[in-house]
């Protein structure tokens, strides 16, 4: 009922040598030395063509030049960790730290933008908005005190004084009109007291 799966073919770099039996030899119950000699690379080996429009020539060739970039790859790896520790050192000897560094990277972004045309734009776009708003501003605020000095100047503001000033008047007089029929027990007789109202 069940049915075989063939697993699909894997195409390896010849560089990839097979893996020795990780088990000991000669350990009972284990699997038999002639199982563990079975090439890895069993597939590559089977195939009798070359890839669907290639020669087998133009594939060596091919796997050859795979294998030289590869080998280069590692070599570039090799080189770059290489650079990258002699660079630390060189930095631990300066006394540079990572938080100076990143110091650095930012002071040096922040350069960047305010050099950027986007920057300069906004900041000039918001510096006009700023001296027209400021106009504004101080054109209300003269508006608004040349508007309270009609006001005060106008007649219905002098009628509203002059009645607070006979209201102020009337309130003082006759206080002052009060204590005269008073007499103090003290005997500080006709002195008459001090005006501390508010107008």
């Amino acid at each position: 009922m069940f049915m075989e799966e063939t697993p699909p073919e894997v195409s390896l770099p010849l560089s990839v040598k097979p893996l020795s039996s990780p088990f000991p030899s000669g350990c009972p119950g284990l699997l038999s030395d002639a199982m563990t000699d079975v090439p890895v690379d069993s597939a590559a080996s089977a195939r009798t063509s070359p890839p669907e429009g290639l020669t087998l020539a133009e594939e060596e060739e091919l796997r050859s030049e795979l294998a030289k970039v590869e080998e280069e790859i590692g070599t570039l790896r090799q080189v770059l960790a290489a650079k990258e520790r002699h660079c630390g050192e060189l930095k631990r000897k300066l006394g540079l730290t990572p938080l100076d560094g990143l110091k650095q990277n930012l002071s040096k972004s922040w350069h960047d933008v305010q050099v950027s045309n986007a920057y300069k734009k906004t900041q000039e776009t918001l510096s006009q908005a700023g001296q027209k708003t400021s106009a504004a501003l101080s054109n209300v605020g003269s508006v608004i005190s040349r508007k309270l000095g009609d006001m005060r100047n106008s007649a219905t503001f002098k009628s509203f004084e002059d009645r607070v000033g006979t209201i102020k008047s009337r309130v003082v007089g006759s206080r002052e009109n009060s204590t005269d029929g008073l007499h103090s027990p003290s005997g500080a007789g006709d002195k008459p007291p001090q005006d501390n109202t508010p107008f």
